[in-house]
């Protein structure tokens, strides 16, 4: 159906209103007109079983497992006047069905269900399911005693109601598997051969499995000492599947526990403890688990992504090439797509960085402001100091200057700190993972030391211009106080007067300081989110936590690098009428401690400490916060990491709820607990029925 179909139709049916109430949502609504098609009789909108397909399976998703075709089986259940169409207002039925908390059974029960009255004849059933159920399927005899208790006797079968024919497939499952096994059961020894086993679960659960699980099957005969797999080893395996949710849930939450977020067997088995009423899970159960989530990696301690292969079904396992020329251009090719995603990812990390920096510029400004008047101050002599202390700089810059002399030459400081900032992030992020080991994901000390320095090197590019002009702005004040008519100049002026060569003067103090200022303060950090606070795979911390690991790191990387601090700001200042000028690093390290003694090269300490560690609390806990709202597009998601069991069911139970295709496609799974070829072969339509003889299940006598 055209675009403009499906406008006029909607404006159609704004304007004149609809037969029926429907209650669809408008993309809902969009969908059906998308792929309906018009009755040239009646000119009514009607969507027959390839437009349902169309509208229920978008072409997009995942059908590896349960074909597209076999979503064809729900038609019926759509066209609920066996009109071979599906209208405007079976379309809104069926949507409204699918929001039911228990649709999937329901959509089973009406497929059956063929008189349409609210039950299932034995008749019905059994003829469907003969006509669906594969040439070469495993036989499942309908006069077994677990039958008989659902459907009764021969002679006494009677219809089953909605609420009896969900618990009977509920346990069909079961039955089909004891059924198999002992038909493969031949010595009647309790033990079958692995392939035997393989088959029964393909057969049976296929739908509802990974990858993973699906191509190791035979592998289960591993976890005891023969060699092949016993009736308690099947029924062990059948009882972990039934139970996955559960599973994934007392994983996630003993996973979150873990200080590495990795378990072990024993660590599942008291957690689901815990969380079981009944100690639902046997050790056998909880050895089937651990093989094959360990089977790629047999180290007994286990992470989330391990136990992802077994628990999500959708996890699929990516076969090599057989091909050697096609894997070398496919590796070329990754290769150059890799280069191209470091690259815009480590630009789009500076943008982040430098939103981040500017924002920890500001928040602290003030106490930069008055950290470099105290530093500026010379002369041993206390009377001839403007300021006792910071806190008496601080109030006399607000009484001399105003509020606003706390902000001096605070613009081109934003404009300077974001890209100086966000180098400095981006370079330590990149040597961090260059030396990170990518299994284990641990980094060791030293390397972190020399991400920090390097980080702190590289900054200094932007940083020493950036500093010398932001002092120089700082000290204004002070030569206006001093200096009566004496002019403020501006950035601009500054930089001009100070030219390239002039704007890199104490670039040797800048380096080190910063160099050690970093090389102390991300290993710091790094350190104290995670022994501090516990940080992992499965933790995830809040912006207080991180706020106060990027503030305690901050200190002392701030007070330790004072000095240098000190000989920058001297070096970097314009030296007034009387004071000393300094020609060198080391001229002006002796000259300060010759003439001020070795305190001076503290002075301004704790004002550092006041700015730097809250600064960079604020930096960090933004560039981590910008990181997790605004991940770089395309980039796969990392791992969700829960807070409560509450959260973790919803995650589990709510997966998805809204489409269409996903709940069809969870009804299928449960009709397919019948048959793995249900839907595969054309169901005939209700006349069609009739006319097929009474022995499987037709209308004719």
């Amino acid at each position: 159906m055209s675009k403009t179909t499906t406008v006029k139709e909607a404006v159609k049916e704004t304007l004149l209103g609809t037969e029926e109430g429907t209650n669809l949502s408008a993309s809902h609504r969009a969908s059906f007109y998308s792929n309906a098609k018009k009755d040239e009789q009646t000119g009514e909108l009607y969507m027959g079983p390839e437009e349902f397909i169309e509208a229920i399976a978008p072409p997009s998703e995942d059908y590896h497992k349960i074909s597209r075709d076999q979503y064809g089986l729900l038609f019926r259940v759509a066209d609920r006047r066996d009109t071979g169409k599906v209208t405007i207002g079976d379309w809104a039925a069926f949507e409204n069905l699918l929001m039911k908390p228990d649709a999937e059974y329901e959509i089973a029960f009406r497929l059956f269900d063929v008189d349409r009255n609210g039950t299932v004849k034995y008749e019905n059933f059994r003829g469907l399911y003969e006509r669906n159920k594969g040439p070469d399927s495993i036989p499942f005899n309908w006069d077994c005693e677990w039958a008989k208790l659902y459907i009764g006797d021969k002679s006494k079968r009677h219809p089953l109601t909605y609420a009896e024919f969900s618990q009977m497939l509920r346990g069909l499952q079961g039955e089909r598997i004891r059924q198999a096994f002992q038909r493969f059961d031949k010595d009647r020894d309790g033990y079958i051969e692995p392939e035997d086993f393989a088959r029964i679960i393909l057969e049976t659960a296929k739908h509802k499995l990974s990858d993973h699980l699906l191509d190791n099957l035979t592998t289960l005969c591993n976890i005891s000492t023969g060699s092949r797999i016993s009736y308690a080893n099947v029924r062990a395996f059948q009882n972990l599947i039934m139970e996955m949710d559960l599973v994934e849930l007392i994983i996630r939450q003993s996973c979150k526990k873990s200080k590495d977020g990795k378990i072990t067997r024993t660590e599942f088995l008291n957690e689901a403890a815990k969380v079981t009423r009944f100690s639902l899970f046997t050790p056998m159960e909880a050895d089937i688990l651990f093989h094959f989530a360990s089977l790629d990696q047999p180290s007994g301690r286990l992470s989330l992504s391990d136990f992802a292969k077994v628990v999500d079904p959708s996890w699929q396992y990516h076969h090599e090439f057989d091909d050697s020329q096609q894997q070398a251009f496919q590796k070329a090719k990754t290769t150059t797509r890799g280069i191209i995603v470091r690259v815009a990812e480590s630009a789009y990390s500076f943008l982040l960085g430098s939103a981040a920096g500017a924002f920890g510029a500001f928040m602290v400004y003030p106490i930069d402001l008055v950290k470099t008047r105290m530093q500026n101050q010379r002369g041993a002599d206390p009377g001839h100091r403007l300021y006792k202390n910071s806190v008496d700089c601080f109030k006399k810059v607000i009484a001399n200057e105003g509020f606003k002399g706390l902000y001096s030459g605070v613009f081109p400081q934003l404009v300077g700190v974001a890209p100086e900032k966000a180098i400095k992030l981006t370079v330590n992020d990149l040597v961090r993972g260059f030396f990170t080991d990518q299994k284990t994901h641990q980094i060791q000390l030293k390397h972190e030391i020399l991400a920090g320095g390097s980080a702190g090197a590289c900054q200094v590019v932007f940083t020493n211009p950036l500093e010398i002009v932001k002092i120089r702005l700082q000290v204004q004040g002070e030569v206006a106080k001093a200096a009566d008519g004496a002019k403020k100049r501006s950035a601009i002026w500054i930089v001009k007067n100070l030219g390239l060569a002039g704007l890199y003067k104490g670039a040797s103090a800048c380096l080190l300081r910063d160099v050690p200022f970093s090389a102390i303060y991300f290993p710091t950090y790094s350190h104290l989110k995670k022994d501090l606070f516990g940080e992992s795979p499965t933790k995830k911390l809040g912006i207080l936590q991180l706020l106060t690991a990027g503030a305690i790191a901050g200190m002392p990387a701030a007070y330790l690098t004072t000095p240098c601090d000190v000989i920058k700001t001297r070096l970097q200042v314009e030296a007034r009428k009387g004071d000393t000028s300094y020609t060198g690093l080391r001229h002006a390290a002796t000259t300060i401690m010759k003439e001020e003694g070795f305190r001076a090269f503290f002075k301004g300490g704790p004002a550092r400490i006041l700015r730097s560690s809250p600064q960079f609390g604020f930096t960090l806990a933004a560039y981590e916060v910008l990181q997790s709202v605004l991940p770089f597009p395309g980039k796969a998601k990392s791992e969700q990491v829960h807070t409560g069991v509450a959260e973790v069911v919803d995650t589990i139970r709510e997966k998805d709820v809204a489409s269409p295709h996903a709940r069809s496609r969870n009804a299928l799974k449960i009709i397919l607990d019948l048959d793995e070829n249900f839907g595969r072969v054309k169901l005939p339509d209700q006349q069609t029925w009739k006319t097929l003889p009474k022995l499987i299940g037709g209308g004719k006598s």
